[in-house]
């Protein structure tokens, strides 16, 4: 398979952070501590390195939906953060090929003091739409959302966060991306608006999309993935068809808890 034919190429991703000690047991003494110049000297010289991805490699082909699992702390959102250039990687490297729309925490890109309507076109410009591209999708966008007008007139800091997340829901998938990436975007809203998410993925799916999601409920994976990879601790454990993997890791999880199995990503 060719370059071209691929959305997503990972290669021998590492990502590590610096975990600081301090000593200090309150802030009065954090500002001794600095009024003496130590503060500095001692953060750079207490700290441990802690490895969150592990040289992992994989591919994802244009059209493909993606779903990553593991226990929590395996690496799943280091590496859509990754993915998303909200983080750079220690070491290797994520190349995408197109346009690139993250949910990774749904609203968050959002302006609290712009209005509704006001962030729906910064983001659409920001993701490279015309004005006129973006006043086209609009209407589609609030109807989607279940926000009117007034609403939308209001700023964003007034909006509840299921409202937030509504819209962050559906300004993501109206904008024309090619590569879609999911953090827990599922788990959005009542369970009507839940659904009308799936049949938007599906229509997403169709339209020869690319997906790859995070998500805390294995019948989401079942529903939307057509592949499945298994962080454990940061490295790529198993990657392979959904029923193949989510066997695997259900008996994993069953063996870890000894409660019969676990839903936890």
């Amino acid at each position: 398979m060719g370059e071209a034919q691929y959305a997503i190429e990972v290669n021998d991703l590492v990502k590590e952070f610096r975990v600081y000690h301090r000593s200090y047991a309150s802030l009065k003494g954090h500002a001794v501590a600095l009024a003496r110049g130590l503060a500095r000297r001692q953060e750079h010289s207490r700290y441990e390195t802690r490895r969150a991805l592990d040289h992992v490699t994989f591919r994802v082909a244009r059209g493909e939906a993606v779903a990553l699992i593991g226990r929590n702390g395996s690496g799943k959102s280091t590496l859509l953060s990754i993915l998303s250039r909200v983080y750079l990687p220690t070491a290797g490297e994520a190349r995408l090929h197109g346009r690139l729309v993250s949910l990774l925490e749904l609203g968050a890109g959002f302006d609290p003091e712009l209005t509704g309507m006001q962030n729906v076109f910064f983001n659409g410009i920001l993701l490279g739409l015309t004005e006129d591209e973006v006043a086209a999708r609009y209407d589609s966008i609030l109807g989607f959302a279940e926000l009117d007008v007034t609403t939308m007139d209001l700023p964003v800091r007034m909006y509840s966060s299921g409202m937030q997340l509504r819209l962050g829901f559906s300004v993501a998938v109206h904008l024309s991306a090619d590569i879609l990436l999911v953090d827990e975007g599922l788990a959005v809203g009542d369970e009507a608006f839940q659904e009308k998410c799936f049949a938007k993925m599906e229509e997403f799916k169709a339209q020869g999309k690319t997906i790859v999601m995070v998500t805390h409920e294995l019948d989401h994976v079942e529903r939307i993935a057509q592949r499945v990879l298994w962080l454990d601790r940061g490295r790529l454990r198993r990657d392979g068809d959904v029923t193949t993997v989510l066997a695997a890791y259900r008996q994993e999880m069953h063996r870890a808890d000894g409660i019969g199995g676990s839903d936890v990503v």
